[in-house]
């Protein structure tokens, strides 16, 4: 799909029209013109209430005055309510109502409806999510496909030439953001029968060689070279192969440290041998989003071609119950030395994402990111709307804050203090796996900061975010965080 930016008068294009209507605003800008073209009657249809303003209703409008150009209307609720969040929900239902119909080509004029505090190469990067976003599809096990859609053209109006630079990049951005977020989303979905860790490896390489970036993927045999207790702890019980997929994106030059981005791959999570009640397992696929979600930014980065370096690792396993599986009161000692006593297998991600982060050092990051669907506890305390953040460095924590809001992909930061370190003392090891039921979120980050402290380091918790369930009918990889790990990454570019 083709994208552009212009600044073209309406009564102009041969195209369809698509417009957001606002209550109780007169029209504005190109609208204005428009229905003076019609006489009125866009007016006209609102004053006898035949067309109104909900946030998300659609009227098409066919004007004999206008035949080569059909009108959309997309309402879009009080104008003093008008938000990005608003913005990005308007445009998404226009798009996947125009997704389904035979029209090709679009100009949308959605970007004269200004966000307050926002610039307009924000609302082109809001507008172009929705536009990808109101097309994703996952059907690839569906025996009959959703029709294709027709769209090849949307020609996105620029109120005014002075934004078109940063309009340009803005689009570049968000085209490049809403390809590694479909790519991520497109693993995330796919059956543990199919992606497994060996497929993740292969898709990590198909990946590399598409976009140039080195790769190293270490098997069991390696890890067991380099005594990767914990990964190889959890990986005992299953018949899949484990790996530690390594990925460099060079884009800087050799002196400029590498940011560092690591993903759980844990590519079905049955709870081990503490197993999972049968309903707590559907959903489990999704417990490989970090891995995705690593594979995605780094799509986009390359797309972006940021003057960044970046390592992402993964650690791909599954945890499987069995005869030859770990146990609860197993100790494992950890690629860093640090011994780790097992009181419950379902709390799998950070055994894996301890050795991922000692074996992280050796390429001396400016900063470490892990992302994990890690903690039932983060649903509890964030819903599906917030991230969880917790960071050795506030600095670090403030800058992806900071993305977040930026990119409308929002985390929320929470504490990490040392009290909270109490609750994985272990009578017979360094530390115990788990902390108990309270502060489930903190003290698993507790858990991993204890192999965080040679670097700046921070750990995002999606298990709220990186994938939507509501029941078995509804559930969908949603992407997130790869918009806001790309914008932090775009900001540190921009440094």
């Amino acid at each position: 799909m083709k994208i552009t930016l212009r600044a073209t008068p309406a009564t102009q294009q041969s195209s369809l029209l698509l417009f957001g209507l606002f209550e109780d605003e007169e029209f504005s800008g190109e609208l204005k013109a428009v229905d003076k073209a019609l006489g009125g009657y866009i007016k006209q249809l609102m004053k006898q209430q035949l067309i109104k303003t909900e946030l998300g209703s659609l009227y098409p409008i066919i004007h004999p005055k206008m035949e080569k150009c059909p009108l959309l209307l997309v309402g879009c609720g009080k104008k003093s309510e008008w938000d990005a969040k608003k913005c990005k929900h308007a445009a998404t239902i226009a798009f996947k109502h125009i997704h389904s119909t035979p029209i090709n080509k679009v100009a949308c004029y959605l970007t004269e409806l200004p966000i307050k505090n926002q610039s307009v190469p924000f609302l082109v990067r809001q507008l172009t999510d929705a536009i990808f976003t109101s097309d994703y599809r996952f059907d690839a096990f569906k025996s009959k496909k959703q029709p294709a859609s027709h769209l090849k053209e949307v020609m996105m109006h620029l109120p005014d030439h002075k934004h078109q630079k940063e309009a340009e990049i803005a689009l570049k951005q968000g085209i490049a953001i809403a390809n590694g977020a479909a790519f991520t989303k497109d693993l995330g979905n796919m059956p543990s029968n199919i992606c497994t860790p060996t497929y993740l490896r292969d898709a990590a390489k198909k990946l590399a060689k598409e976009h140039k970036l080195s790769i190293t993927v270490l098997d069991k045999k390696q890890m067991e070279k380099q005594k990767m207790g914990a990964i190889l702890g959890v990986t005992k019980g299953s018949r899949e192969e484990p790996y530690l997929i390594i990925l460099e994106y060079k884009g800087a030059n050799k002196k400029h440290k590498p940011y560092a981005l690591i993903g759980k791959g844990i590519t079905f999570d049955t709870g081990g041998n503490s197993l999972k009640p049968a309903d707590s397992m559907v959903g489990m696929k999704y417990d490989m989003c970090g891995a995705a979600t690593v594979l995605g930014t780094l799509k986009a980065a390359a797309e972006l071609k940021l003057p960044v370096n970046i390592v992402g690792i993964i650690a791909a396993v599954e945890n499987m119950p069995g005869g030859n599986a770990y146990k609860p009161e197993d100790i494992l000692t950890s690629l860093s030395g640090q011994t780790i006593e097992v009181i419950s297998t379902d709390a799998e991600g950070r055994l894996i994402l301890a050795d991922a982060l000692t074996y992280c050092e050796r390429y001396h990051p400016e900063t470490v990111i892990d992302i994990a669907t890690l903690t039932g506890a983060v649903v509890i305390a964030l819903g599906h709307h917030a991230t969880g953040l917790l960071s050795n460095d506030d600095n670090l924590a403030a800058d992806l804050l900071k993305a977040g809001h930026d990119s409308q992909d929002k985390a929320w930061q929470l504490p990490l203090w040392e009290d909270y370190q109490e609750q994985i003392k272990s009578p017979f090891a360094d530390m115990a796996n788990v902390g108990g039921r309270a502060a489930g979120t903190i003290t698993a980050a507790c858990f991993l900061s204890r192999f965080a402290k040679k670097f700046r380091w921070a750990h995002l918790d999606v298990a709220g975010t990186a994938a939507m369930m509501s029941g078995t009918s509804e559930r969908r990889a949603t992407g997130r965080p790869v918009p806001l790990l790309v914008q932090y990454l775009i900001n540190r570019a921009s440094e």
